[in-house]
């Protein structure tokens, strides 16, 4: 059913069919999100057991981590709509009309033509493995380079062993991806959170035994928490590819021989994907320098940072499963050419990122202490500063965490449409034009410190989240106008 429209040019569409269809896919991703990032959750726990600088330091490398994860993320997820644009035109007749419920089941299952898939499941793994060995080089060498970020010269020494600990793990963390995608694409997830979820416990022992150095291992403080991962990321991705391959559909269209990927192929996954990356790349170093920014306030700030930054991390990845789950269903409703449906699945998929947003806000404001706990122990004299900063931040990430959650649902929607390059601009407009200027301007030239430069971050996602919107709207028009 139709809503209200409004005088913004982002008429609502939403339906309840259409919210259980995207929540049916979104809530096995969400889940897997949500056990993934425990994996980085129970590493800044871990980290805070050693001390508020470890938690600074390890807090800095991981966001350094995650900026170049996220951009080699961002290539990858080109295959979960290719994917799914191939297998949705497989679903329609020749004349346009859809098929039977018989004949959409036959073709799910494998019976058309798996070439163009198989072709698009080697490129996504021969970029993954391009990107993965970049950047596993550039965190091994890196580290150092934090030295001239005005960051403390303890806090950077700590961070540069982590990175290069954590480097080895980049390669099958984006293997994992890749084929995460791929199942994603087809609508056939898989066990993902019975196996992200074994990978938080192997995770946790792997910090208990390389933190203190129990089981003959050596004691290797904060870069054991780094190395755990790595051998984590490893274990999961070995875990997931035994089910793909055991999986009768998703076999057929396996390949990890990327060397034999085609051409074309490679060149549809870089020209969808690399706006992704950037797009994803622009918001992630966004976080990036802000947090740079704020290392140079002190090992205090920065470890509220780390904390604050964990806290919507986890929250963010509501909004993640939403995009992905609206922007799969997108590119095979606009596949069939049923832009109406688009429409209301794009706005169902928001509605429920909101609504998932409210009650987390309502827990920010009324029990902070519960949120901050597990990170750092309040009790504890010096950590009484780092605490005090993280409790005035998840004030504004009350906030904050609607626009964020936005803006990510934004770029899924526009994603699903086929459009990559429009979100890339735009956030550099919301990001680079609009909220870094501010957060410098009230953090730095105003004097108002943490607080100001999470005001400039609120102000950037509000804006990157309203042009994403608007773009949507627009881009919607135009199909529909063109069809």
């Amino acid at each position: 059913m139709k809503g209200m429209s409004l005088p913004t040019a982002f008429p609502l569409a939403f339906s309840w069919r259409s919210a259980r269809a995207v929540a049916a896919l979104a809530g096995p991703l969400i889940l897997t999100q949500l056990a993934q990032v425990a994996v980085s959750t129970t590493n800044i726990v871990m980290m805070g057991l050693l001390g508020a600088k470890e938690v600074a330091a390890g807090g800095l490398a991981a966001i350094l981590f995650n900026q170049l994860r996220t951009m080699g993320v961002g290539v990858v997820t080109a295959t979960g709509n290719l994917v799914a644009s191939a297998n949705g035109a497989l679903q329609t007749n020749p004349n346009g009309s859809r098929q039977t419920n018989g004949a959409l089941q036959a073709k799910a299952n494998g019976s058309g033509n798996p070439t163009e898939i198989r072709d698009l499941v080697r490129a996504s793994f021969a970029s993954a493995t391009l990107i993965g060995l970049a950047f596993a080089l550039l965190m091994a060498a890196g580290g150092g380079l934090l030295r001239y970020a005005g960051q403390d010269e303890s806090v950077v020494t700590l961070a540069a062993g982590y990175l290069q600990a954590a480097a080895p793990g980049m390669l099958p963390c984006l293997w994992f991806q890749s084929l995460r995608n791929y199942t994603v694409g087809l609508k056939r997830p898989g066990p993902l959170l019975a196996i992200t979820i074994l990978s938080v416990g192997l995770n946790l022992l792997g910090n208990y035994a390389l933190m203190f150095g129990h089981f003959g291992l050596p004691a290797l403080g904060l870069t054991g928490i780094a190395l755990s991962s790595s051998v984590v990321y490893l274990a999961s991705f070995l875990c997931f590819l035994v089910v793909v391959r055991r999986d009768p559909i998703l076999r057929e269209h396996l390949s990890l021989a990327a060397w034999r990927s085609s051409s074309v192929a490679l060149v549809r996954t870089w020209k969808l994907g690399l706006p992704i990356a950037a797009t994803y790349g622009s918001e992630a170093a966004f976080f990036t320098v802000l947090t740079l920014i704020i290392g140079t306030l002190g090992a205090n700030a920065l470890a509220a940072q780390a904390i604050a930054n964990q806290v919507i991390y986890i929250v963010f990845m509501i909004s993640v499963g939403l995009s992905h789950a609206s922007s799969i269903s997108i590119s095979q409703a606009t596949a069939q050419g049923d832009y109406a449906e688009a429409r209301r699945l794009g706005h169902s998929g928001l509605a429920l990122g909101l609504a998932a947003m409210a009650v987390v806000a309502l827990l920010y404001l009324v029990a902070p202490g519960w949120v901050i706990a597990p990170f750092l122990d309040a009790r504890a004299a010096t950590n009484a500063e780092a605490v005090r900063l993280a409790t005035s931040l998840l004030a504004i990430a009350a906030l904050l965490q609607f626009f964020d959650c936005s803006q990510n649902i934004g770029v899924g929607l526009l994603r699903g449409l086929g459009d990559t390059k429009r979100p890339f601009g735009l956030s550099l407009i919301g990001y680079w034009l609009i909220g870094l200027p501010c957060a410098y301007g009230f953090g730095v030239l105003l004097g108002y410190g943490l607080n100001g430069i999470w005001l400039g971050l609120l102000i950037g996602l509000a804006s990157t989240a309203a042009l994403l919107l608007r773009g949507f709207s627009q881009q919607l028009r135009r199909l529909e106008l063109a069809a």
